[in-house]
């Protein structure tokens, strides 16, 4: 079996353009985003690309999602209707304001939250959406966008996977009332941890200033506080780092986009191998993960575990899928504090998100983003491990 360890690119990539900027940043003695200049410009900058009127750096995607419950004055209480399929992130800035994260199922093929089954969820007490771009797949957001238009209801989209993506041509992001991105180190921009909100609502992004910046508006001299902030400041040497990461994000995003179809071409024909749905609405995927069902029946019952292990030792960064959110251990824990009275509206039956939590594998971005060869080569060690089980059968 051909190993592929280091046919892949590194991730994060470091050039000379990270270097150049890190070191403006450095010897500018301006290392504070309130004095400096490379926060700002990043910021304009990504605002530009994803067709929103303002952006905010902010500590990280997990924070970008917090400030935007309290700009949307979310209280306790309160639902917010999220995916029950998604990283946990989606829920704890929820359940961290005493607002009850309501996870909802998901569409089978795209992994993405399942329209229908949000309409079914909401209640007089729900105030808000938070649909996950899953891997970089766009959610269905001309229905959602309607079903939150019919209930009064806020979308907060969470693009943490999906920079630069695209529903019909529009940028992730700018389709909600807002959008949140994350600069963590898997991600397709990073600078280790960061994070970004956009929005083309001047009111929401002022309050997500205040709320990030210990409530101190821009300019402040007077110490005023006018709202409970906190420190959510993106520094100077992380913008510096992202800057010319937006440079390259259009041409990185279409080579995953060429490979990602190279890949599943190649593998449609591998049984127990079933990759993640596309809509053709969805203009632009950017496959920050790589996802596919795994039947361990087609792989003489190799655990999906092992199968993952098989891949990492052959080279391929490969990972299982995350566990529903109202599976884990902190969500259980929350929801029996609820009061007794209180119960889910779905009864937390997702059966779809159950299904990929318990089935699916990723490979992360970086492996789409080699030439044809190194993509055609991660289907034949799926075909060469499966080949092998079948011979030892």
């Amino acid at each position: 079996m051909s190993n592929m360890t280091n046919r892949f690119p590194n991730w994060p990539m470091a050039t000379e353009s990270e270097e150049k900027e890190l070191l403006e940043a450095l010897y500018s003695n301006q290392w504070w985003r309130m004095t400096g200049t490379k926060v700002k410009e990043f910021e304009r900058i990504f605002a530009e690309m994803h067709n929103a009127k303002y952006a905010l750096g902010v500590t990280n995607g997990t924070n970008a999602i917090d400030l935007l419950l309290k700009s949307f004055k979310v209280k306790e209480g309160d639902e917010v209707i999220v995916p029950a399929f998604t990283f946990i992130s989606t829920a704890l800035p929820v359940m961290s304001l005493g607002a009850i994260p309501v996870p909802v199922d998901i569409d089978p093929g795209t992994f993405c939250l399942d329209p229908e089954k949000v309409r079914e969820a909401v209640t007089e007490r729900t105030v808000g959406i938070i649909p996950v771009h899953m891997a970089g797949h766009l959610c269905d957001m001309d229905r959602l966008m309607e079903i939150a238009g019919e209930f009064n209801l806020f979308v907060m989209e969470d693009a943490c996977h999906a920079h630069g993506g695209e529903w019909k041509g529009k940028r992730a992001g700018s389709i909600g009332d807002a959008g949140v991105f994350s600069f963590q180190q898997f991600k397709l921009m990073t600078a280790g941890e960061g994070g970004a909100l956009v929005t083309n609502s001047q009111e929401l992004y002022d309050l997500a200033f205040l709320y990030h910046n210990v409530g101190r508006p821009f300019g402040d001299k007077k110490y005023q506080h006018l709202v409970e902030g906190t420190n959510y400041r993106l520094s100077e040497f992380q913008a510096a780092v992202l800057l010319p990461q937006a440079g390259r994000l259009a041409e990185q995003n279409q080579r995953r986009e060429r490979n990602a179809k190279i890949l599943n071409e190649e593998i449609q024909n591998i049984e127990g191998i079933v990759p993640q749905g596309r809509l053709e609405a969805c203009t632009l995927h950017t496959y920050y993960m790589y996802m596919f069902y795994y039947n361990p029946g087609k792989f003489g019952g190799i655990s999906r575990e092992r199968f993952v292990e098989m891949l990492n030792e052959q080279g391929i960064p490969a990972y299982i899928a995350y566990t529903q959110i109202h599976d884990t251990p902190i969500f259980k824990e929350f929801a029996a504090n609820l009061d007794g009275s209180y119960s889910f509206p779905n009864q937390l039956n997702c059966p779809a998100s159950r299904k990929v939590a318990e089935e699916v594998i990723w490979i992360h971005h970086r492996a789409l983003l080699g030439d044809e060869e190194t993509t055609r080569g991660i289907a034949q060690t799926i075909r060469e491990i499966q080949s092998g089980v079948e011979a030892r059968i």
